[in-house]
Parts: C-alpha cells; sequence; structure tokens
C-alpha cells in the first residue's frame, strides 16, 4: 500500500478534462488516493457542469502532507486570484518540497501566492494577464507546452497529456515512452483484442459472484 498522498485544489469552474489525464492515472493505475481542497466545504461546479465537495477546506489542510498539490486551470481564474485563504494557502507551500503541478490559467495563482519567484514557468493565460498584474514574473514566462523548475511544474491546458507524463515521471512512476498517444496507424484485430490475465480473470468472478447473488 502506498504511503504517497495527492490532493487537486478546486475552486470555481475548474476543469476537469485538463488534469484528469493525470489523476485517472494516479488512481486507476497506480492505486493512489486523491484528496480534494477548496476554501469553503461546500460542492464546486466543474466549467463542465460537475459538482464536486471537496475534501478538506485550505483551513483543513497542509501543503506539506502531500507529494503533489494539482492545481486545474480556470475559465475564469480571477475568482480564485481573489480568494485570500486560498491565496495564503499556497503561500505556505513556498518553502516545502511538495511537487505543484499547475496547468492552463493556475498558474498565476502560484504567480500571486509567490511560489513562482525566480522560476521559470509556462500558463496558457491570455498575455494581457501578465500585463495587468504587476506580480507576474515576464520574464520567466518560457512559451513552451511543459515548463519544470525546482519543485513547479506547469503546463498549457491543450498539452494536458504531456503535463500528465511530466508529473508522472517526476513522481516515479513508469508510463513507458508512448503515454496515451493518439494512434498513428492503424491497428490489426489482434492488438485491440484484450484479455485479462488468469489472477484477474479469477478477481472479475469473485467481484461477480457479489452480483448475481442479489
Amino acid at each position: 500500500m502506498s504511503t504517497k498522498k495527492y490532493a487537486v485544489l478546486i475552486y470555481p469552474d475548474f476543469s476537469l478534462q485538463e488534469i484528469t489525464c493525470l489523476t485517472s492515472c494516479l488512481t486507476v493505475w497506480f492505486g493512489e488516493k486523491i484528496d480534494t481542497i477548496a476554501s469553503e466545504k461546500k460542492p464546486y461546479t466543474s466549467e463542465d457542469g460537475f459538482s464536486v465537495m471537496p475534501d478538506k477546506t485550505v483551513e483543513e489542510a497542509n501543503i506539506s502532507d502531500y507529494e503533489c498539490l494539482i492545481l486545474p486551470g480556470t475559465i475564469f481564474p480571477l475568482a480564485p486570484l481573489y480568494d485570500e485563504k486560498l491565496i495564503g494557502f499556497l503561500r505556505k507551500g513556498k518553502n516545502e518540497d511538495t511537487l505543484i503541478a499547475a496547468i492552463s490559467s493556475s498558474p498565476i495563482l502560484l504567480s500571486k501566492a509567490g511560489l513562482l519567484e525566480g522560476k521559470d514557468f509556462t500558463s496558457g493565460y491570455f498575455m494581457q494577464m501578465a500585463e495587468t498584474f504587476s506580480f507576474v514574473d515576464k520574464e520567466h514566462f518560457i512559451h513552451k507546452p511543459v515548463v519544470e523548475d525546482g519543485n513547479i511544474i506547469t503546463g498549457i491546458g491543450m498539452f494536458f497529456r504531456e503535463f500528465a507524463q511530466a508529473v508522472l515521471n517526476r513522481l516515479g512512476y513508469d508510463v513507458g515512452e508512448h503515454f496515451m498517444e493518439t494512434a498513428a496507424r492503424e491497428y490489426s484485430e489482434e492488438e485491440l483484442t484484450f484479455y485479462w490475465t488468469d489472477e484477474e480473470y479469477e478477481e472479475f468472478l469473485e467481484e461477480l459472484k457479489e452480483y448475481d447473488g442479489k
């Protein structure tokens, strides 16, 4: 059983699509558990309409308790940007070793919290945002799909696969060289026919008994 702990910070209109490539691998492939953290203990609606009740508030959680803190993007970043409880929570992670992975617009939250001072980063927000807010270190804004600097990994939303791969690799998970790549060739019927191992099939049959007996 893994002792690693992971968390996702959520806020209004957060993007599930940008992080589920990463979070589904952590949970389904590697059996990890992910806490959700928010400013308040209330349902938060994602940009595509899913409602999520956070496990913990920022007052109940400590960044140092987690191996990795994941920040999804949001199409309306001003709400979390002006959420002092949330920004205060992030500030406490400035001198921690926790890996912080932020995608799309969310790196601006790290900028306001002071976590990107002197660090190279990328982001998917419009450049006028960088011009508007003096706390954005524009000299370190690197226009690449994914940028790693120290314990910070940032990515642009459209490169969610590359972002997930970078984070998983940093966390020590082997996802191979062709992680979730698009189909680049025609596949044979044999290649697209899937079987469990004998052990996995036995586990399925045992689980099936619980349902057949209902």
